[in-house]
């Protein structure tokens, strides 16, 4: 058995290793009511811009812009992989990389070629260890997600695909579904499909300046970039969960392991007083 004074020292260093996941718990829980609200009101955004893109393709059947035509020519397929710059936070990561590992290597053995665009620090190192070809990246999003800092990296992805480098372009991310469940989920993000464009219902009326292919293009646009920006805002919001549970159940099993370690350190004492004692009475007998 250990000496007391050993023991002492593992129950004073699973306390203050509690002590931080227990801070880490309560700082994920601030930023994550946060980020839940950023993700919150991104969807009105995404939705609105869905709704206009679907008015204006229908409006205007003559023409087709390369976001809704499939390239079936391309044996090159863009990926884009959202994960954090941080660890931390549970199986979070590892189960998107799971997922789009898998995915992958499926198409690469079918004879495509693959494209990737990382966002995120973690992704980045994954795809690196993988020899995938990344051809964009960005790391360092912060607690905040800014289009500006992900409009270089996303762009080179939607020009691949206008220019018929890509047959399709995929992304993979955490969807949020709530504090305790985030999964991960692999879509197709460009060809748009019909689902994605279907008309709502009701009257609607538009008028183009200064014309409706032009005015298309830039809603089509600004639509794909909203569908990624909300896809990294789910990301944050799942992070920030995932950190958090992850940190609490750090804390909960710290605190176990010091009531272990406390019951083993009070045995240790109690057979140290014993044996003293023992040894007193013996002396005593002997004298």
């Amino acid at each position: 058995m250990a000496g007391s004074k050993e023991i002492r020292n593992k129950i004073k260093s699973v306390q203050n290793t509690r002590k931080i996941t227990k801070a880490m718990e309560m700082v994920a829980a601030s930023k994550m009511r946060k980020a839940q609200e950023r993700m919150r009101t991104a969807r009105p955004y995404a939705e609105k811009i869905r709704v206009v893109a679907a008015h204006i393709s229908h409006a205007n059947p003559e023409y087709r812009h390369p976001f809704l035509v499939a390239n079936s020519a391309s044996q090159r397929i863009g990926v884009i992989v959202i994960t954090t710059d941080k660890g931390l936070c549970g199986g979070l990561n590892t189960n998107i990389l799971r997922l789009a590992h898998t995915k992958i290597k499926a198409w690469e053995q079918a004879g495509n070629q693959v494209e990737v665009c990382a966002l995120g620090n973690k992704g980045l190192g994954f795809m690196q260890r993988m020899g995938a070809n990344i051809v964009s990246q960005v790391i360092g999003l912060g607690d905040k997600p800014q289009l500006e800092k992900l409009i270089g990296a996303i762009k080179i992805m939607m020009d691949g695909y206008i220019e018929g480098r890509f047959d399709r372009l995929m992304i993979f991310n955490t969807r949020f579904v709530n504090t305790m469940k985030q999964e991960p989920v692999a879509e197709q993000l460009l060809p748009l499909s019909g689902e994605a464009l279907d008309v709502p219902t009701g009257p609607w009326d538009y008028l183009y300046e200064p014309d409706a292919k032009i005015v298309l293009e830039q809603v089509l646009n600004r639509y794909v970039e909203a569908l990624i920006y909300q896809a990294v805002t789910e990301n944050m919001a799942s992070e920030q969960s995932a950190r958090m549970v992850a940190m609490k159940s750090a804390s909960d099993n710290a605190a176990t392991v010091i009531d272990e370690l406390t019951l083993i350190y009070n045995k240790s004492r109690q057979a140290s007083i014993t044996k003293e004692l023992s040894e007193i009475v013996a002396g005593a007998a002997a004298v």
